[in-house]
């Protein structure tokens, strides 16, 4: 049996770049728009500039988050996701729905669903 590594599976690249400490809430946050490194620092709690600064630039060479200089005294960076951040978006609707449905209260039902049960629907 081979063992599954970022290289050869999908769901393990997957999860090796969105489990990087900080990345889904900087996609969370970026998901309602451009925002400045200010911005990002405010609302991402606890984490210090250089590790903001770190993250984003390794979501850039990702193709996750595109930077952009305007040109203004003094400069203004602005951040946003790139159609490939974008697509990241339907994987944190479900990580709220499963931890909304599952983790942060009482489950609908502790029965697997009749799909997966392979049940009759």
């Amino acid at each position: 049996m081979t063992v599954a590594t970022a290289e050869t599976c999908p769901v393990c690249a997957t999860a090796e770049l969105v489990c990087a400490k900080w990345t889904i809430l900087l996609v969370r946050d970026l998901a309602a728009g451009r925002s400045r490194f200010c911005e990002l620092e405010r609302s991402l709690a606890g984490i210090s500039p250089r590790t903001l600064s770190l993250r984003l630039r390794a979501l850039e060479d990702h193709g996750i988050v595109e930077r952009r200089t305007l040109p203004e005294v003094p400069p203004r960076v602005e951040y946003a996701l790139t159609s490939k951040g974008l697509a990241l978006l339907p994987i944190i609707d479900d990580m709220r729905r499963f931890g909304t449905e599952w983790l942060c209260g009482e489950p609908a039902s502790a029965e697997p669903s009749a799909a997966l049960a392979g049940a009759p629907a």
